[in-house]
C-alpha cells in the first residue's frame, strides 16, 4: 500500500496550492479518504475527508478556503488550498479509511508521508 502525497512548497500568504495524494495497493473506490496536517509543536488536525462516493466534510476553520476532492479513475484524492495563511504551513497528509461510520469520526488505516508547505507572509 502506498500514498504518496505531492505539491507541496512555499508559497507566498494568499497564494493557492492543490496537493494531491496518489494511492496505489489497494481498491481506491472502496475507501474514503482524508486531509490532515500538522504544524511544528502542535497536534495533528484533521482537515477535510470525503467518501467513496464523493460526499464531502471539511471543517469549520477552513471551509471556503480548502476543498477536497477525489480522482477514483486516477486513485488519487486533491485538497485545493486557497487564500493561504502563514498558520497554514505544515506538513499535509493523507489517508485512507475503509469505515462506514460519519465522516468526522473515520478511522484510517493507511497514511502517507507527508508533504511540506509553507506560507510566507
Amino acid at each position: 500500500v502506498q500514498l504518496v502525497e505531492s505539491g507541496g512548497g512555499l508559497v507566498e500568504a494568499g497564494g493557492s496550492l492543490r496537493l494531491s495524494c496518489a494511492t496505489s495497493g489497494f481498491t481506491f473506490d472502496d475507501y474514503a479518504m482524508g486531509w490532515f496536517r500538522q504544524a511544528p509543536g502542535k497536534e495533528r488536525e484533521g482537515l477535510a475527508c470525503i467518501s467513496s462516493d464523493g460526499n464531502s466534510y471539511v471543517i469549520n476553520s477552513v471551509k471556503g478556503r480548502f476543498t477536497i476532492s477525489r480522482d477514483n479513475a486516477k486513485n488519487t484524492v486533491y485538497l485545493q488550498r486557497n487564500s493561504l495563511k502563514p498558520e497554514d504551513t505544515a506538513v499535509y497528509s493523507c489517508a485512507a479509511a475503509r469505515d462506514n461510520r460519519p465522516l468526522p469520526l473515520l478511522k484510517y488505516d493507511y497514511w502517507g508521508q507527508g508533504t511540506q508547505v509553507t506560507v510566507s507572509s
